[in-house]
């Protein structure tokens, strides 16, 4: 059997087994109804309308319409219509899907139907975080005034895109999760691929209509975008019918330097007029589906989002060579604790170097053409910047195409994992380091004085930050942080190597000597009487706080850049004996607000 987590062997999410739901269901003639993603308000995570008229239902494919299918006819880019859910970014990245058919049926095992073998439950899979996952579930979709409430097929008895969707919902939590996101985020849990932001400015019209066309042939997935200036902006339309914060499918070029893009219909499509969209002497395929000159594209759009199956196909040439040597992938999952391996940044010297630390060795220079798009990761829009003194060496362009080809390839992305949960996204800043290993012990003296060979950029708020980069052979060690020292979170590294490159790839893990030498100092006084007179306001009959009143107290004491989430103060009570209560004492209570007080002197600049 094929390793589990491969496409072949997918993890089951929530161990739903498919087969065998299916066959009880038909053996029991009953249609599946999922308990674990139920029809109600809580899967749907959006604010219930007061008006009784706009009461959502859940009904199955045929109670909506008597002739539904999976699918009608083939599946096409203008297939997908958006809802009334700011989902584009999702449904761009699929429409992007239906145009790779061994792609496509990674998400969508074929052989499913509303006819054969029917039961009322279907399945699909996702990448997620170096394993596929299948996502069960029942066909019970949420219906407004007599309409499918979120996405639907421009074939109105058509329903696999809705049911995809509902599935992605599952997954992360909520549709009401699925609010706001980047196009490249949908892209990589449809492949697992490499994706990433490329600013329309940053190539010539013509090379990046190259880099496009090039991109396209190796099986990239393509979208872009107009950005919005303010959320107020988001959906309105320009004087050239175009809407600004939405996703256009990029879908093909031609040899008069015109891309074919595709638009994911939404509400605001179907605002503007045949005039508007004639302005741009737009020759239209179909409806939704337009032919636009590289000239004009690069005037009116800002970022092109790109994903990559593999890192050969982030080539901005095309290329025949078939001997260029394949890819090893080394993966790590990691976590941020606070009080251990949450350093963050350097500008907390005294801590950074408690962030998660994985070795690699490179043995084997390798020959590699220039890449397009490379090297340009975190370092455009808005972001965190963590210089302070010591900077990356700055190269010249004209150096790095000089010096590549005697260099190791290496492309490092790292991505923070569960931050889109029900109904929040909570993003945090992260980044990561490259450095030369040398003999001794990685600790702070070594990271205060020495510069990181290389970087994925600022620290930025956003699910993934990745860099191709070429080094010399040796040993390197990266090191993934958050911006922000003591913030909770589980990450993702995957490191591509040309094959026979890497080896030796070691993790080293947390050791908590550090907590341990704060937390043996004695409670100081004003944490003393902090704590007597929070207790005598605040405290149970039982003269203790739980978690909530705990974080509390440490907010109102530390410094904001120290404030402390509840899971991470439900850790702390956790490692004290409360005899099961899950409440602090008095002097539990100060010696933790000691403990805390001290790492954050420590850690300060």
């Amino acid at each position: 059997m094929s390793e589990l987590g491969s496409i072949d062997n997918p993890v089951k999410f929530k161990d739903q087994d498919f087969d065998a739901l299916l066959q009880k269901c038909l053996k029991s003639a009953a249609l599946f109804s999922d308990t674990v993603f139920a029809a109600n308000q809580s899967s749907l995570g959006i604010p219930v309308d007061p008006d009784p008229k706009k009461a959502v239902k859940w009904l199955r494919p045929k109670e909506i319409t008597s002739n539904a299918v999976f699918v009608e006819g083939t599946m096409g880019t203008t297939d997908i219509c958006q809802g009334q859910l700011g989902n584009c970014w999702l449904l761009a990245a699929l429409s992007c899907l239906t145009m790779h058919p061994t792609l496509f049926v990674k998400v969508v095992p074929s052989g499913q139907s509303l006819s054969e073998s029917y039961a009322g439950i279907f399945r699909f899979r996702f990448w997620q975080y170096g394993e596929w996952v299948e996502v069960v579930v029942d066909d019970r979709l949420p219906v407004r005034e007599g309409r499918l409430l979120f996405s639907y097929s421009r074939a109105t008895n058509e329903f696999w895109s809705a049911l995809v969707e509902k599935a992605y919902a599952k997954l992360i939590g909520s549709y009401g999760s699925l609010k706001g996101g980047i196009i490249s985020e949908g892209m990589e849990d449809f492949t697992g691929g490499i994706a990433y932001s490329l600013p329309v400015s940053s190539r010539p019209p013509r090379m990046l209509w190259r880099g496009i066309t090039a991109a396209l042939a190796r099986s990239s997935l393509l979208s872009c975008f107009i950005h919005a200036a303010s959320v107020k902006e988001i959906g309105t339309v320009t004087s050239e019918g175009l809407i600004k914060g939405h996703a256009y499918a990029i879908t093909d070029t031609d040899k008069t330097a015109h891309l074919c893009l595709c638009v994911c219909r939404c509400k605001d499509w179907d605002v503007i007029d045949n005039a508007q969209k004639a302005r741009l002497e737009l020759a239209k395929v179909e409806d939704g589906e337009f032919w636009i000159g590289i000239e004009d594209f690069c005037l009116l759009f800002n970022t092109v989002e790109m994903c990559s199956v593999n890192p050969d196909s982030m080539s901005g040439e095309a290329s025949d060579d078939t001997a260029t040597p394949s890819w090893t992938l080394s993966s790590h999952q990691g976590t941020w604790v606070p009080m251990c391996s949450a350093g963050g940044s350097r500008r907390y010297p005294r801590s950074f170097c408690k962030n998660p630390q994985f070795q690699m060795i490179l043995s084997e220079k390798d020959v590699d053409d220039y890449d397009y798009g490379e090297n340009e990761e975190g370092e455009e829009g808005d972001g965190e910047d963590d210089e302070v003194g010591v900077v990356v060496a700055p190269v010249s362009k004209t150096e790095k195409q000089g010096e590549k080809k005697k260099k190791c390839t290496v492309l490092v992305e790292l991505l923070q994992k569960y931050r889109r949960q029900k109904d929040k996204v909570n993003f945090l800043y992260i980044a990561f380091h490259i450095y030369k290993d040398k003999p001794g012990s990685l600790d702070q003296p070594f990271f205060s004085n020495n510069s990181p060979v290389t970087r994925s950029g600022k620290y930025r708020s956003i699910r993934s930050v990745w860099r191709k980069v070429h080094l010399e052979p040796g040993s390197y060690v990266i090191l993934a942080s958050t911006y922000r020292p003591n913030q909770q979170g589980e990450f993702f590294l995957r490191v591509y190597t040309k094959t026979g490159n890497i080896q030796g790839f070691q993790d080293f893990p947390c050791t908590n000597n550090y907590s341990v030498m704060v937390m043996s100092k004695p409670v100081l006084p004003e944490d003393q009487f902090r704590v007597q007179k929070w207790f005598d306001e605040k405290a149970g009959s039982d003269d203790r706080v739980n978690a909530v009143q705990f974080m509390n107290l440490v907010n109102s004491v530390l410094e904001k850049d120290y404030e402390l989430p509840l899971e991470t103060c439900r850790q702390l009570i956790f490692g004290e004996d409360t005899g099961g209560r899950g409440r602090l004492s008095r002097v539990q209570a100060e010696k933790l607000l000691t403990s805390l007080r001290n790492l954050q002197d420590t850690e300060l600049p």
